[in-house]
């Protein structure tokens, strides 16, 4: 299936083109107006053509649209390709703001063009590991989860449209790692409403420390804690449940795996892409064995999609749902 991306930054050029390739997509065309990411498409892909110009991009005869570039571009790129009939995966977020993805949502549907969102961390090992501690109750029934992406870059890049630009303008950690946050804790434990948030922009630029609780109609309580500038960045996940609690301490090696040029052939990865993972119960630790992660599941459900042969990997439901938690979190944030 020949497949065209929009955008060659990190998300085309370092997640979706080499997750693309390994599931056994034609990287046919590439929409780029940066010239040093036109050359690195061309090395990546020799025989893929290059395009500045969005309708020279979908005059290209697609059989996918990935749309990879800036936040700000998600909703005219994606409308573009619903119009010209050509189904769509839009890099999260769809939109910037819930009447902005449920605008896509709406003309998909109108049109008869399937469109879904990369949610590609339900694929981590970490997420998969979850749901498999859920299935066999081994921490017993779970009541809170911390779940978070922390790091420390105190100085801002500004090459960086994630860094540099207004939360309008797409910009800011809410919109960028926060929905990973929320898409698997839903994921997790089903529907939720947002009890507390917090947006702060700490070091002058975008939104670089985002703390959201959301309670699950399950009843479990969620802490979604993102920030640039965590001196000291906690585990990615801890489960407390009644009966134990999961400790995930780093997240698997997929993203170096792919940052380093590698890829899953055939959609599955050749070397362990585990996470470590402990059960805790007081002062006992026990390393558990965990679910290898597997970004490649994504394209490889959305081939069989576009093949007839299932469902979109993410529903518009689990799209929207996020996008409503984020409108709620700028409502309601005590920042």
């Amino acid at each position: 299936m020949r497949v065209g991306i929009a955008g060659y930054g990190l998300a085309g050029r370092s997640f979706h083109a080499p997750l693309l390739k390994g599931c056994g997509f034609e990287v046919a065309t590439v929409l780029t107006g940066n010239s040093t990411r036109a050359r690195q498409a061309k090395e990546d892909f020799p025989l893929t053509k290059v395009v500045d110009k969005l309708g020279d991009f979908l005059s290209s005869d697609l059989d996918l649209v990935v749309v990879a570039s800036a936040n700000m571009a998600h909703s005219e790129q994606a409308l573009s390709a619903i119009k010209a009939g050509i189904p769509v995966v839009v890099d999260k977020p769809m939109g910037r703001t819930r009447a902005e993805t449920e605008a896509i949502i709406t003309a998909a549907e109108r049109a008869g063009v399937p469109v879904t969102t990369f949610f590609n961390r339900l694929w981590d090992s970490d997420s998969l590991t979850i749901k498999k501690i859920l299935s066999n109750g081994l921490i017993g029934k779970p009541f809170r989860l911390d779940s978070r992406f922390e790091r420390f870059r105190p100085q801002l890049n500004p090459a960086s449209w994630r860094e540099s630009e207004s939360a309008e303008n797409g910009g800011g950690l809410l919109l960028d790692l926060q929905t990973h946050l929320l898409s698997t804790a839903l994921d997790w434990f089903g529907p939720a409403e947002l009890t507390y948030a917090s947006i702060r922009n700490i070091r002058g630029n975008s939104e670089d420390d985002v703390v959201l609780n959301i309670s699950h109609a399950s009843g479990v309580d969620s802490y979604l804690a993102v920030s640039a500038i965590a001196g000291s960045p906690g585990p990615r996940i801890r489960l407390l449940g009644t009966e134990g609690a999961l400790i995930v301490e780093d997240l698997d090696p997929q993203e170096a795996l792919l940052r380093a040029g590698e890829f899953p052939d055939g959609g599955t990865w050749s070397v362990p892409t585990n996470s470590k993972a402990y059960i805790e119960r007081g002062d006992i630790r026990e390393e558990i064995q965990t679910v290898p992660g597997n970004y490649g599941h994504f394209y490889l459900e959305v081939r069989n999609a576009l093949e007839g042969n299932g469902d979109w990997p993410i529903s518009t439901q689990k799209i929207l749902e996020v996008a409503s938690l984020i409108d709620k979190a700028r409502e309601i944030s005590v920042r």
